[in-house]
Order: structure tokens, then sequence, then C-alpha cells
């Protein structure tokens, strides 16, 4: 699933710049190490460019691979995670994991993506969870359940605020690719902290494993956001109601980046929610937002060559594809655009998240957006504030501070600032229950 969502994922889990180039990159480097864990050595030998071929023979490749594995067990899995322009090669670092702990890998490729060298990247210093300030667990219990049909259930926990009568629930919706219930990024769970901070202050919620993480195997065909995100939203709304102590009539919905564009179409189908919260929702087609982040992590590349230009180029050109509103004969459900399939391109660019949260009247909704976002930006926010700020029953309101997992910071970033422990403004958890609790 990583591998097929590689350009959706960018808004949460950006790694480079996403040109169809990059994704090509990623997918060899995946199959390269696919041919060792399978011992095809000859094929995996036929990756590498001349040279290297040359320096490094098939049968010295099988004995390298031999010492990996005596000294990391027996490989399990290998995902390309990021990728970095070094004039005109590009190195892609490939997460691994073995029986006996984790290593990763530097494969370097030239223009014509063969591989020119391989390398044992240096061990990263881990950094855990930091359980935020403002989190009391003595204040709410946490009780493990599933949610969604038989058989394709998904783990789910349901925070209970202690000593709280009729409270408030909240459901988490992820943003876009596979996610864990706390929606970890690196030392980060955004939805973990959430979770925390509202139940240390009356307020319960619903967070659950995205499907797209546990049977990725349903995403092989064509998809829209109904099988990947709104059944198991309606699905965790139910059980908000039905948890001890809530307020069946006081729920709402709390949408991230994907999960946030999505809010008002959950608004609709579930029309009894009390509001939605749109946290870091683009207000734009996705479509915009990766040309946004594509020309963003290039221009963080500093790299002014023709050669890397071009690839922006190529790039633009490549997402273009994207911008589909129908399918035609040309272009069948299954036909894949940036590594998702055509039908959900088309079904998602029909949808205007402005216009349907134009016409919600009874649900109240919280629009926020965090001012150090380099995936979701204020030209956004700026958008959902042209078209909602006369509205009664909306709030807006811009955190400076703020990157795309909520956190507070003190500048834009990449994926590398997600590596570091930092926890969901406690600013924003603030604002959220007073908001939540205001009637």
């Amino acid at each position: 699933m990583k591998k097929s969502l590689l350009f959706i994922i960018a808004l949460l889990f950006t790694t480079s710049a996403f040109s169809q180039n990059v994704i090509q990159l990623f997918n060899s480097a995946n199959d390269f190490f696919k041919l060792l864990q399978e011992e095809k050595f000859a094929d995996a030998h036929a990756f590498f460019d001349d040279t290297l071929k040359t320096k490094l023979p098939q049968e010295s490749l099988k004995k390298l691979w031999s010492d990996i594995g005596s000294k990391f067990g027996k490989a399990e899995s290998f995902d390309a995670i990021q990728s970095k322009a070094e004039g005109a090669f590009f190195a892609v670092t490939v997460e691994g994991k073995f029986a006996n702990g984790d290593q990763n890998f530097i494969v370097g490729f030239n223009k014509t993506q063969k591989i020119v060298g391989i390398f044992l990247a240096p061990s990263k210093k881990i950094t855990t969870y930091l359980k935020p300030i403002y989190v009391d667990t003595a204040l709410y219990t946490e009780k493990s359940t599933y949610i969604g049909p038989p058989g394709k259930q998904l783990a789910a926990i349901i925070t209970i605020p202690k000593n709280v009568k009729n409270f408030p629930m909240v459901v988490f919706v992820h943003g876009s690719g596979p996610g864990d219930m706390d929606e970890t990024v690196g030392a980060n769970k955004p939805f973990k902290d959430l979770a925390g901070g509202l139940a240390s202050k009356g307020i319960g919620s619903v967070r659950y494993v995205k499907r797209t993480l546990i049977y990725a195997n349903e995403f092989a065909g064509p998809y829209t956001v109904k099988e990947e995100v709104l059944d198991d939203e309606t699905a965790a709304i139910a059980a908000a109601k039905t948890a001890v102590g809530a307020d069946p009539k006081n729920i709402y919905v709390f949408g991230h980046s994907l999960g946030g564009m999505l809010a008002p179409k959950m608004a609709t189908l579930s029309p009894d929610l009390a509001g939605i919260i749109l946290a870091a929702a683009p207000a734009r087609k996705l479509t915009d937002l990766i040309v946004d982040q594509n020309k963003f992590m290039f221009e963080q590349a500093n790299d002014t060559s023709a050669v890397f230009k071009q690839q922006l180029a190529n790039a633009m050109a490549e997402i273009d594809k994207s911008r589909i509103s129908s399918l035609g004969t040309t272009i069948k459900p299954d036909s894949v655009i940036l590594g998702l399939p055509a039908k959900y391109w088309a079904d998602l660019n029909s949808y205007d998240q402005v216009a349907v949260a134009k016409t919600l009247s009874k649900q109240r909704i919280y629009v926020l957006q965090g001012g150090n976002d380099f995936q979701v930006g204020k030209t956004d926010f700026d958008l959902w504030d042209e078209a909602l700020n006369k509205k009664k029953n909306v709030t807006l309101k811009f955190y400076p501070e703020l990157n795309h997992l909520l956190s507070p910071q003190t500048g834009k970033g990449t994926m590398a600032q997600y590596q570091a422990a930092a926890s969901v403004s406690d600013v924003l958890v603030n604002d959220l229950v007073t908001w939540i609790k205001t009637k």
C-alpha cells in the first residue's frame, strides 16, 4: 500500500519530491530488495549500471547479502521512504526490517534509473513518544474495541473521561495513506495527544486503525474515498454514540488533512452530528496540493540545474493527469494515475468540499490551519475563510506556529521535522475543548 499511495500520502507523509521519476525509483529500489529476499541474485544484479556490475559481481552481491543476513537475521520487509537529489544522481533511502533489528539502506540511481551504489545508512537516534504535559491519564479510561463489518473489523480505542455524565464524543479521521489509530508519524502521535488532552477535560473520543493499513489487498482494484474513509468513519460514529456515558446527540468529527477535506461530506452522510472540525483541510483539489508540495520540495533541494528543472517539469506534467473528473472510453476505472485508480481521482475531483460546507447550517464547523504547515498552506485556509466567515455556525482560526501534525514549530520543515517528538499544541487542545463545550 505504501508504494501505491506515494503521491496521495503527500498530504501527511511527505518524504521527497513527488515526481513520477521518484515514484519509479522507489518502486525500483523496493523491487531490487525483493529480489534479494527471494535470492534471485542474477535478476537483482541486472539493476546495476555497468560500472557497478564490474565492481560488485553477482557472486559478491550474493556474499554481501549473506553477510547482512548473518548480522541482522532474516529479512522481513523493505520500503523506500525518502529520496534526495545528489547532482545528476538520486539517493533513495530504503527502510529495512530484519528479524534481529532494523537497518536502512541508501541506494544510488543514475539518470537511467540504474543502481550505481548501495550503502548502509548510519543508525538514527531513536526518538520516543512523549506524553503531553496537559494529559492526565488518571482522569480517563481507554477501552479496546472493534468497528466495521464482521471479518473486516478494525481495532479501535474508545476514550472515556471519568466522573463525567453526558459528555461529548469526538471521532478522529485520518489523513491520506495508511495510518494507525494514533496517526503515528515518526515519534509523533497527534490523535493520541488529542484523545488524552480532550479526555483530561471531560470529552471522550474514538480513534481507529485506517483500513488501508490492515486490509491493503482490498485496494488492489478501483476504489474511492467511500471504501478508504467514509464507511469506517460512519461505523466509528455509531461506536461513539453507544459509548457508556456519552451524549449521542453531541458527537463531533475531527478530520485531519484528507479527513478534514471529507468532513463536510461526512456531515451530510451523518446529519445528526453536532459538528465537524477541519484540521489542516485542503480547500482546493488534491492535485493542486500535490503541485504545491512538489514545488516546495524542489525549492528545498536548492538545485537550479537544467536537469533538476526538467524533473520538476516532468513531475508537473504527470501530476496534471490526475485532474480528471469523469471516466470515459479511454480511461478505465482501474487505470493508474499517480499510483491511484482513475476512479478515485474522478470521484474526488467531482467533490467540492467548500461548496458542501457552505450548505451546512445545523452542524457547527471549526476550521483550523497552521502557518508552519508545508503540506496544506494558508492559501487553503484563506479559501475556507472567504467562503465561510459570514456563517454563524463557523469558527475559523489560524495558528501561525503549527505544522501539519499540529505541533508548535519555529519554521516550516520536511519529513525530518516529524522524526522529533513534539506534542499537539496545548493552545489548540484548549481551544477545541472550549469550542466543543460552548453551546
